[in-house]
């Protein structure tokens, strides 16, 4: 089998790869290599890399955990990530046994089909417990996209040590934690800075869904999962019913792909929409993104990829009362968008909890529709925020880092256990 790198070049100072053409890397045998995603991001990444994988490793054969996006992309997962999906205290502890099968079954096929190597894309309190299961088999780990250590949990960093050989991150800052921890790690770059792809014309996009495409448009993402869309999109449908009181706005609901359009037109909008000029997209996110004049976003994945449309945003969240209270005693960070955290300082407002209602969401979006120097004051914080991510390509570093370690493996020696480790 002919393995070939794509652009690897030579590694800068912050682990970074730069442009430089790569080496054809050597023949191998036929190569069975775990991948595990979590999640519709994770999903989507996975896929993403799968691909990269493939056209450096012509004849890699994939499996693992992941959805819909990595089977098309050549992965046999034998666990569906969907099913792990889970949000806040109970919906957690209801879906342990869960859990424990699809570890389970992810253990017995690296038992039977012996990887060199596994790739665990983020997914923490999944993918660790499945790391140390791997390292007792002798199964080298890459970690793909950092647990938030710097945020909470900072004593995951004992696991990681033990477990991985390498971690391959996202965020520049988080380079300097690992190498302070004595854990190899890389730093490749945001993937969302090639995967936000808007693909239409304003005029197609407001054609597509029947909206005019003049008229004040608001986005609404209430994310990827259906608790958090039942407890999330109807404070947001209540606060587009206050905005169009005052003015005349419509709004469109990006559907997540992950979610059933036709349950978010029945359960939600039927019941909660009456009056409104409203659309449902599908698989338009990022055109919705790219076309509205202000969104109002659901905290998580969805606020960077506005922040890559540069798009005036308000961002919100609910969690179950319990969950956000253990959550305020363990989270270490003053924000909670990735877009608030990376600059340092509230780019965007953010309505949390018992802030988020219909008239505090109304409130903030009206102000940016009224005021056309806040909007370009936050679209230009985003702009700069944009370089924070990294140039693009993340995913085929990525790639050329674990060819490397399948190529020159067992390299890292400070990766090696060293004493007792908890789960």
């Amino acid at each position: 089998m002919s393995l070939k790198t794509k652009d690897r070049g030579q590694r800068t100072t912050d682990n970074r790869t730069t442009d430089n053409p790569a080496p054809t890397l050597c023949p191998m045998s036929d190569l069975p290599l775990m991948i595990v995603a979590g999640e519709r991001s994770g999903d989507i990444l996975g896929a993403e890399l799968a691909r990269a994988l493939h056209e450096r490793l012509a004849d890699l054969k994939l499996f693992g955990c992941g959805g819909e996006a990595m089977r098309e992309a050549g992965v046999d997962a034998v666990v569906d990530c969907h099913r792990l999906t889970m949000m806040g205290i109970t919906e957690v502890i209801s879906g342990l046994p869960r859990a424990y099968r699809a570890l389970q079954t992810l253990v017995a096929e690296a038992d039977r089909r012996r990887p060199r190597l596994a790739v665990l894309i983020d997914f923490p309190d999944f993918n660790l417990r499945l790391a140390k299961r791997l390292k007792q088999r002798g199964v080298r780990v890459v970690y793909f996209v950092s647990p938030q250590v710097w945020a909470w949990r900072k004593g995951r960093l004992r696991q990681l040590k033990a477990r991985i050989e390498k971690m391959l991150c996202i965020f520049d800052f988080e380079v300097a934690i690992y190498r302070q921890a004595g854990i190899p790690v890389g730093y490749v770059g945001h993937p969302m800075v090639d995967l936000v792809r808007p693909n239409m014309t304003r005029e197609e996009f407001f054609a597509r869904i029947g909206l005019d495409r003049v008229k004040t448009t608001v986005a609404l993402l209430p994310g990827s999962r259906e608790k958090e869309v039942s407890q999330i999109l109807p404070t947001m449908l209540e606060a587009a019913r206050r905005i169009s009181l005052n003015r005349s706005t419509q709004f469109v609901v990006a559907v997540a792909p992950t979610l059933d359009a036709g349950w978010v037109e029945k359960t939600l909008l039927e019941r909660y929409a009456g009056g409104l000029t409203i659309r449902v997209a599908t698989h338009a996110t990022h055109d919705a993104l790219r076309h509205c004049d202000v969104a109002i976003v659901a905290s998580g994945t969805a606020t960077l990829e506005a922040a890559l449309c540069e798009r005036p945003m308000v961002v919100v969240y609910r969690l179950s009362r319990l969950t956000y209270r253990i959550g305020r005693l363990l989270v270490k960070v003053p924000f909670y968008s990735m877009v608030n955290i990376l600059a340092g300082k509230q780019v965007v407002p953010e309505l949390i909890q018992s802030d988020f209602t219909p008239a505090r969401v109304a409130g903030q979006v009206e102000y940016l529709l009224d005021h056309s120097q806040a909007r370009e004051e936050m679209a230009k914080n985003l702009r700069a925020l944009k370089e924070r991510l990294g140039p693009g390509g993340a995913v085929g570093r990525a790639a050329d880092a674990v060819a490397e370690l399948l190529r020159f493996g067992g390299a890292h020696k400070e990766s090696e256990v060293r004493g007792q480790e908890s789960e």
